[in-house]
């Protein structure tokens, strides 16, 4: 095709050049004068015929160029289509062959390949295979030689354990028996003084002839005297054991302190870091703390890396405190708010840090607490107080009485033989014997151990036995708040945004984790995990659709953290953290499930909700999102945390326990101060005390370092005004249950920390936590909740106030019974007779009265025992009447006896006169009706005002006991073997009829008694009224 153009150029240069000539040829014309052309219009026309016939002339040249080159074009398409039709031939037959040929070596090299792949397949698996069986036996070696290091391990740890054990209880059993030895001579030396007394007697008897009466009573006084003196032995053993126990409180709380210091830490020493003993640490040294580990000593913070350590052994805060360097100023800083600090006993839970040692030992916050603890003296219960002004009270009476009636009879006697000075002696011993209530002591300590039984039921458990009375009379509750008062499990009460995006947020933007018994983790992350649970989104299902690919952690500086996830192919970012620090970050807000853009009103209504969260003490966090398209190549938090869409705010606390609201209200109507007392934040426990009712405003609490401020004298005046003490340091515990105990009050006091104990041995009751106290605490403690409950505390006073109203039930039924033996005996002696022997008198205290005397300890309360005001702890045994009830029911039994005693002589002589000397009959009638009075009177005894009648219920051990005693009673009097060693005379039913009867009036005469009673305070009452 080339060719056909270079002839249309010829012929197009051709052309050029013809006009070229026609136009010089014109133009020469041009040059002829003017006259020839006269206008452009006849040049016109004269060169128009030329052009024509040129343009003619190159038409015709062209078609005829246009014909054969058609012609020839058509002819050289038809060869070269040929020519390539050929080619094409040939090259798909070439190609053909090149193909088959190369099928074929492919398949040759792909068999070649193939042989030598499976040839080496073949040499792995035997490879495999050898060395499988090489490490099968490596492994059994390496198993046996462990097995038998572990064994060799194991023997050396048992042979040690056991020296330790072996010295351990070497020492605890010289310890023990030292004391128990200390305690047998002591009661040896007593009984070698009751022996030499009865030997002296002995000796007197012997002296004196015509004792045939006295001493044909030697036997029966000494089986009733080995019984006495086994009682009295056994209940000196016990009191001696309990004394053992109780002085090794102390000793054990030291010991549980000693034991929290022996621990390793790392420590930097010559620029390396080195592993040594906790108590090898001096100030200045330099101590490693990493996640796990216990702080060794008192420090201050070199470097903090999101350090965050659990202080609730010290502050009682359940929330561990985020740590950092800065200083801090201000003269009083309370311990808890000591940023910069770390302390002795606390735990690190979260990141790591330095800090270079300023206190060890003693000179610790820990230290501090042991020497208060060992300088705290225990005192005497009030139930101690008032059995010891008892027993001084009846020895004064005991050594009055006799020494009169010794007196006495030997001034009626006139003359003072060595027969009629131990004829008066007896006399002054059955006073003796009448006037001691012998079974008073173990009574009394049965019915308090059957409270200790009835108040483990309750979750109480008594580490003191004295202590069951105390509570009784408790009249401030000092509690710690967390854990006692709360749950001691931060959860979330209040949300805004939206629920579900909002609980995705929070539980995948968390370092804790979910387990079937709820969150494991930091308190407050554990918090937003179980709040994801409660709305369906549990973390492990979440963290499968939205597994985490990056992360910014937690910094204190920075307040927040973020996550990153991969959520189908698109990467979200989750944001947590402070409300104002998170909300500075935001260019959008989450609402009906599409981001707007943050205005400043939508701004201001979010700080808003912040602020009022915030006012109920919640602790809030705000959580935010942001979508990425791919994985950011920068995941720095100056990258990642910006133009953040805010979801919402959530508000947690440590929820108040449901039952305890009750239990306080229960307290107020028993008369009880509830206080409060904690190392939290004063907002935060006035807004608990508000929902619990402790307080009703804020100004009646006070902060740790305004007590710093007061005296002594001061506090006295304020103490009344304050329910809620916060921030508070282990010494300023101390210092408010000292001052309660000044102004007269009995105070319990609660804990769980180390730093409680100093104050729960202080308190009057001491009460421990079980679930979450230290072994010091417990080892200080009076009594124990196993539950940690505020209201096991509520129950347990309750309790208490039932067993000290049954001590006094039991003290005032002894007591009249004595009563009326001693004035039953003083009167018969003044009347010439003689009424009841000692061994009768011993008979009636240690059998008929102790059996009546224990089934009153097991009295029901009565309905009012939780509205009525506690007692005065200075009030004495015979306060509110008992006295009174004491004298005239003694006197009561007394003529009743009397006048048993007068009938059944005269029925035995058949006429009426007054008896002299000993009357068979009179004094098997005599002894009748009192042992049955006293049975008939253990019911009056049920309550001390009210009407045995109306009381609800019955005591069926009452009724067992009663049976009991006079089916004893009767035996006494008719098996003949019995009644000879007694000295009684069998008597007719008429007799037993009238003896039974004057025992029943005993029932009528207290009931009428009661209800002048009733009526008197009716009347008092409106009076005051």
């Amino acid at each position: 095709m080339s060719w056909i153009l270079y002839v249309l150029l010829v012929l197009a240069v051709a052309g050029d050049i013809l006009l070229a000539v026609v136009l010089a040829k014109v133009m020469h014309k041009n040059d002829e004068p003017q006259q020839k052309i006269d206008t452009a219009d006849d040049f016109v026309r004269a060169v128009t015929p030329v052009l024509q016939s040129e343009t003619d002339l190159l038409a015709e040249q062209l078609r005829a160029m246009q014909g054969e080159s058609a012609r020839t074009t058509t002819a050289t398409l038809r060869d070269f289509s040929a020519v390539l039709a050929e080619n094409q031939r040939q090259n798909a037959a070439a190609s053909t062959a090149r193909l088959e040929s190369i099928d074929r070596a492919g398949a040759a090299r792909q068999k070649a390949a193939n042989d030598a792949l499976l040839a080496q397949l073949t040499m792995m698996e035997t490879r495999l295979k050898n060395l499988e069986d090489s490490n099968a036996t490596r492994m059994d070696s390496v198993r046996g030689a462990l097995v038998q290091g572990l064994n060799t391990i194991r023997a050396d740890n048992n042979k040690k354990l056991d020296e330790i054990r072996g010295t351990v209880e070497e020492k605890l059993q010289d310890t023990l028996q030292q004391r128990i030895n200390d305690s047998f001579k002591t009661v040896s030396a007593q009984l070698e003084q009751v022996y030499k007394g009865l030997g002296e007697m002995q000796s007197l008897a012997a002296d004196v002839g015509g004792l045939k009466q006295v001493l044909s009573g030697v036997k029966t006084r000494g089986i009733l005297g080995e019984i006495q003196l086994g009682a009295i032995l056994a209940v000196v053993l016990l009191n001696a054991v309990l004394g053992v126990v109780q002085e090794s409180k102390a000793e054990a709380a030291i010991e549980a302190l000693q034991t929290m210091t022996a621990a390793k830490c790392k420590v930097m020493r010559d620029g390396k870091q080195i592993v040594i003993e906790s108590s090898q640490l001096v100030p200045g040294d330099v101590v490693i703390l990493e996640a796990g580990d216990a702080v060794p000593a008192d420090g201050r913070l070199l470097e903090s890396a999101s350090l965050k350590i659990e202080e609730a052994a010290l502050t009682g805060e359940s929330v561990p405190v985020n740590k950092a360097v800065e200083a801090i100023f201000g003269g009083d800083v309370p311990l808890g708010d000591r940023k910069n600090m770390c302390y002795m006993g606390s735990t690190v839970v979260y990141g790591r840090g330095r800090a270079v040692v300023t206190s060890t030992g003693m000179d610790t916050e820990m230290g501090k607490i042991a020497d208060v603890l060992a300088q705290t003296e225990q005192e005497e219960t009030p139930l101690q107080r008032k059995l010891g002004q008892l027993s001084n009270s009846l020895s004064k009476m005991v050594l009055g009485i006799c020494l009169f009636i010794f007196v006495f009879d030997l001034i009626m006697a006139g003359k003072f033989t060595a027969q009629s000075i131990l004829d008066n002696f007896m006399v002054a011993v059955s006073l003796a014997v009448a006037a001691i209530p012998e079974g008073l002591a173990t009574v009394v300590t049965v019915v308090l151990s059957i409270g200790v039984t009835n108040m483990s039921k309750r979750h109480a458990v008594i580490r003191r036995l004295t202590a069951v009375e105390t509570l009784g009379c408790t009249q401030v509750i000092c509690s710690d708040k967390t854990g006692t008062l709360t749950q001691n499990k931060m959860t979330v009460v209040e949300h805004t945004g939206p629920t579900e995006l909002l609980a995705a947020a929070m539980t995948l933007c968390n370092d804790a984790n979910l387990a079937d018994d709820g969150a494991q983790g930091e308190p407050t992350e554990a918090a937003l995990v179980n709040f994801g649970a409660a709305n369906g989104l549990k973390k492990y299902e979440l963290e499968e659709k939205q597994p985490r690919i990056g992360e910014a952690p937690f910094d204190s500086s920075r307040k927040m953290m973020s996550t990153l996830h991969d959520k189908g192919g698109e990467i979200v970012q989750y944001t947590k953290g402070a409300p104002d620090e998170v909300l500075a970050r935001c260019a959008y807000y989450m609402e009906n499930g599409k981001p707007q853009p943050m205005t400043e009103a939508k701004r201001a209504e979010i700080l808003q909700s912040n602020h009022a969260m915030a006012a109920k003490a919640l602790r809030v966090l705000a959580a935010a999102e942001r979508l990425w398209h791919r994985m950011p190549e920068n995941t720095d938090p100056s990258n990642l945390e910006q133009e953040l869409c805010f979801i919402g705010l959530v508000g947690m606390i440590d929820p108040v326990r449901p039952e305890v609201r009750a239990a306080v209200e229960e307290c107020k109507a028993a008369g009880i101060r509830p206080v409060m007392i904690t190392g939290d934040h004063k907002d935060t426990a006035v807004a608990i005390a508000k929902e619990l009712g402790i307080i009703d405003d804020a100004s009646q609490a006070i902060e740790g370092k305004e007590l710093n401020r007061l005296s002594d004298e001061e506090l006295d005046k304020l103490i009344d005004k304050c329910g809620v003490y916060a921030r508070v340091q282990p010494e300023h515990k101390v210092r408010i249950v000292s001052a309660w105990r000044r102004k007269g009050a009995i105070t319990a006091m609660t804990g769980d920390g180390v730093n409680d104990a100093p104050s729960i041995k202080s308190a009057d009751i001491g009460v421990g936590m079980g679930i979450t106290g230290t072994d010091v605490t417990k080892n200080v403690a009076d009594m124990v909740l196993s539950d940690d409950n505020f209201a096991t505390i509520v129950s347990a006073v309750d309790e208490g106030r039932r067993i000290y109203d049954n001590i006094r039930k039991t003290i005032q039924f002894l007591l009249a019974s004595n009563m009326s033996e001693v004035l039953g005996v003083f009167f018969a002696t003044i009347l010439g007779f003689t009424l009841l022997s000692p061994v009768h008198l011993l008979f009636i205290n240690l059998i008929t009265d102790c059996f009546p005397a224990l089934a009153l300890g097991l009295e029901p309360a009565e309905p009012d025992t939780m509205h009525r005001p506690p007692r005065d702890s200075r009030d004495t045994i015979f306060s509110g009447g008992l006295g009174v009830d004491i004298v005239y029911q003694g006197l009561l039994v007394t003529v009743l006896t009397l006048t048993s005693y007068i009938i059944g002589h005269c029925m035995e002589v058949g006429y009426f006169e007054m008896p002299a000397g000993v009357s068979p009959h009179g004094m098997t009638m005599a002894f009748l009706t009192m042992n049955m009075c006293e049975i008939f009177h253990s019911f009056n005894m049920r309550s001390q005002r009210q009407s045995v009648f109306k009381l609800p219920g019955h005591n069926k051990v009452l009724w067992a006991a009663m049976i009991g005693a006079l089916a004893i009673t009767t035996a006494v009097l008719e098996v003949p073997a019995i009644a000879a060693l007694f000295n009684f005379t069998p008597v007719g039913w008429g007799e037993y009829g009238i003896a039974l009867g004057l025992a029943v009036l005993v029932i009528p005469i207290v009931e009428l008694v009661k209800a002048c009673q009733r009526a008197a305070d009716r009347k008092k009452y409106c009076k005051v009224k």
